[in-house]
């Protein structure tokens, strides 16, 4: 499956033959050929929920040496901190924090207090979007959590793809997963996990756009529960304002 020469040279029918040969693979022999293939180029994207932190225990276990990053918005929960602390101490690293370019003062200042409950595609764009475009730039591939059955625009994630957002090879190990599959690797292995989620909140984002979720709700009906937003921009094509 040695397909892949460099960033530019990449066939979307050659990565597509590959996602398809992966299918009957675990995530971690996904995770394995994508960190020897890119081996010093390849990042884990963490908002430290439930599938982010069993793709660590599952690279810590592959090689250590694989840089974690997380998008510090300014607004995450104090739990996400708090399991942040037990990821680095359990694994021996350091997840780097990457920041947006204008603190929230100065958001403020330019767009009014609050702009997540009015423009929270612009929030996203400024806090997320811009800090990951910037900080995969110095990357070949990266690693995300999504799984298919997740939502409707997750639906068709391939194993391995092209990220056409970010021009670079994007691995999805857990695409095949169901919530279930990830909660027994978690208790299987004793991976530390963020304490909001025996709260009711299935997937959790920025503290003032993520409340729990109801019984009977859909998993990602938390997120933006007052807007028909349910994406913050980073796995889906962008639009000209930079999000969706």
């Amino acid at each position: 499956m040695d397909v892949i020469q460099t960033i530019t040279d990449i066939d979307p029918t050659e990565l597509e033959s590959l996602s398809k040969a992966f299918e009957q693979k675990t995530p971690q022999e996904v995770l394995q050929w994508g960190i020897g293939k890119f081996r010093g180029e390849i990042t884990l994207a963490c908002s430290f929920g439930a599938e982010d932190v069993a793709l660590v225990d599952m690279i810590a276990r592959i090689d250590s040496t694989v840089p974690v990053f997380y998008l510090d918005t300014d607004y995450l929960f104090p739990e996400t901190a708090e399991v942040r602390d037990r990821i680095a101490a359990r694994y021996g690293m350091q997840p780097v924090a990457v920041k947006p370019l204008v603190t929230l003062e100065e958001q403020s200042a330019e767009h009014g207090t609050d702009l997540f409950g009015r423009q929270p595609d612009l929030c996203c764009k400024i806090r997320k979007v811009e800090p990951l475009r910037r900080h995969l730039g110095g990357f070949d591939a990266w690693v995300t959590g999504i799984r298919r059955d997740q939502a409707p625009s997750r639906a068709n994630a391939a194993l391995v793809e092209f990220d056409k957002i970010f021009n670079l090879v994007k691995f999805n190990p857990l695409a095949t997963w169901t919530s279930d599959d990830v909660w027994a690797y978690i208790r299987a292995n004793d991976v530390p996990y963020n304490a909001l989620h025996d709260r009711n909140y299935p997937s959790i984002g920025c503290a003032p756009c993520t409340r729990p979720v109801k019984p009977g709700e859909d998993p990602r009906a938390g997120r933006w529960a007052n807007f028909a937003k349910k994406e913050c921009g980073l796995h889906l094509e962008t639009d000209k304002a930079g999000a969706r």
